[in-house]
């Protein structure tokens, strides 16, 4: 066979995301060619993602080459990938999760200032409104771009600290000083790589299928089911977790306001069962407890 043209943004993030995944592949004996390609959302670092029409703004440069077979695969950042797909493209493999959490990164002058007091920088609706839930009088600015890009923005700017991925610190290999929160719940399916293929391509997608963590795909089916069964394609502050715990799922969830004054909170410990779509499940409880008003006060308000 020959060699598996592996598209990826052309970040270095998503170059050592498309490395992983060539490195699983060549472990089972494939050739692998990687295909960078610049995306949409690399383009414009000026303006916060929920202005750009955020749905599928890092993903489409690749669905688009993936449909005119300029690659055979896709490697995402799982929670840059739309819950709806294009038609003949399909989500085949995730690997392992690794590190889903959000992390705080101050800048040396605001080291010793309280949570409260800091100014924030970061462009996310979701860390925004989680953050306002227990801070509601911090100033925020928007800030875009890979991490070096925003690292070096803290430097430069006028606010404390930002919000980043932990799995980008960690995958970049940083040595860098940051803080966990614990009151952020991930964004669904944070800290996930994950391939798509064309569905015309069967034998690829077979081939995917090998490098599969099915513990890993279980978890963030659950969230991104969560996730649209919400948003029906808008974009709201809304973070949703699960991870398998001996013979247990635990899925937590929330969805907030804007503002962080009105959150609807789930936090479940059940059985997996494969026929039982739990995220849709969980995100119907949400809507019948206020989530439906929330979520048209929510898209009145962007």
């Amino acid at each position: 066979m020959k060699s598996i043209r592996i598209g990826t943004r052309n970040s270095a993030l998503a170059l050592w995301q498309a490395r992983e995944v060539a490195r699983h592949l060549q472990n089972n004996n494939y050739l692998t060619e990687i295909v960078p390609i610049v995306s949409s959302g690399d383009k414009n670092l000026n303006q916060p993602l929920y202005s750009l029409g955020i749905t599928g703004v890092f993903t489409r440069d690749l669905d688009t080459a993936l449909l005119n077979d300029e690659i055979d695969i896709a490697v995402h950042s799982l929670k840059d990938v739309p819950t709806l797909l294009p038609q003949n493209i399909e989500m085949i493999s995730y690997l392992e999760r690794d590190f889903p959490q959000d992390i705080l990164i101050r800048k040396e002058s605001a080291r010793n200032k309280e949570l409260h007091e800091l100014r924030l920088a970061t462009s996310s609706l979701r860390r925004r409104a989680f953050w306002l839930r227990h801070f509601p009088n911090t100033e925020f600015s928007d800030i875009r771009g890979n991490i070096q890009t925003r690292l070096q923005k803290l430097e430069d700017g006028n606010f404390d600290a930002t919000i980043l991925s932990l799995a980008g610190i960690k995958r970049m290999k940083m040595e860098i000083d940051y803080e966990m929160l614990p009151v952020m719940i991930s964004a669904p399916s944070q800290g996930v790589i994950a391939v798509a293929g064309h569905s015309d391509k069967p034998e690829i997608n077979e081939i995917l299928k090998q490098i599969n963590h099915k513990p890993t795909q279980i978890c963030v089916e659950i969230e991104r089911n969560f996730l649209s069964t919400l948003e029906g394609g808008c974009t709201a502050p809304i973070g949703a977790f699960a991870e398998i715990i001996e013979d247990q799922i635990r899925f937590v969830a929330s969805l907030c306001s804007l503002d962080g004054k009105n959150c609807i909170a789930i936090d479940e410990n059940f059985e997996y069962n494969p026929e039982e779509n739990f995220g849709e499940k969980f995100a119907k409880v949400v809507l019948e407890n206020g989530g439906k008003e929330l979520m048209a006060e929510i898209k009145s308000q962007i």
